[in-house]
């Protein structure tokens, strides 16, 4: 396909309940949609879950977007949406098991090596916690959904250059959060 037809083909029409257009989105934004989810639920059959499930909504309410790069970034917004609220009712839920089972008890730790790993993990899921959310949600598109500035700026209504800034504030915070302490990873 030469690079012609492919601009010709980006530029076209999207239409969900079309099951040719239904195909080519899938295919164009199944892997990113899928990294995005996963990296914010940790888990990859919640992550395929809720990816399907916005295939699904697109498909059922029979949207149509002017291009193909509309469809995606729609796409990401509802999974990146979707999936912020399933990691945020499961940490509700796990504290809620937590509190109910271990409350009272007392933890042994098997030995200073485990100790140690536990804490850094921990130390570094609540510093990328305790950012806001405007700033937590460009450094997860960026870091692990591997998208440009440019993208992300079209994804969240804002300019290119305010992601970056926002991206350069929260590596900041997070350096702050965690410290320049030595940190136990091997």
């Amino acid at each position: 396909m030469g690079s012609i037809d492919r601009e010709a083909t980006e530029k076209a029409e999207i239409n969900c309940a079309d099951s040719v257009d239904f195909k080519r989105l899938y295919d164009a934004t199944m892997s990113l949609l899928f990294k995005i989810s996963f990296r914010i639920v940790n888990d990859e059959e919640a992550a395929e879950d809720l990816v399907h499930d916005s295939f699904i909504k697109a498909n059922e309410k029979e949207l149509v977007f002017p291009s193909l790069d509309d469809a995606k970034f729609w796409l990401i917004r509802v999974v990146k949406n979707a999936s912020l609220n399933y990691a945020k009712r499961k940490v509700r839920e796990a504290n809620a098991y937590h509190k109910a089972l271990y409350e009272g008890r007392q933890e042994m730790e098997s030995g200073e090596t485990e100790l140690l790993k536990k804490e850094t993990i921990e130390k570094a899921k609540e510093a990328l916690e305790k950012l806001p959310p405007k700033l937590k949600e460009v450094l997860v598109l960026r870091e692990y959904g591997g998208m440009n500035y440019k993208e992300i700026g079209k994804i969240l209504g804002i300019t290119e250059g305010n992601v970056k800034v926002r991206v350069f504030r929260a590596r900041e915070q997070l350096l702050k959060l965690i410290g320049e302490e030595d940190v136990y990873l091997s």
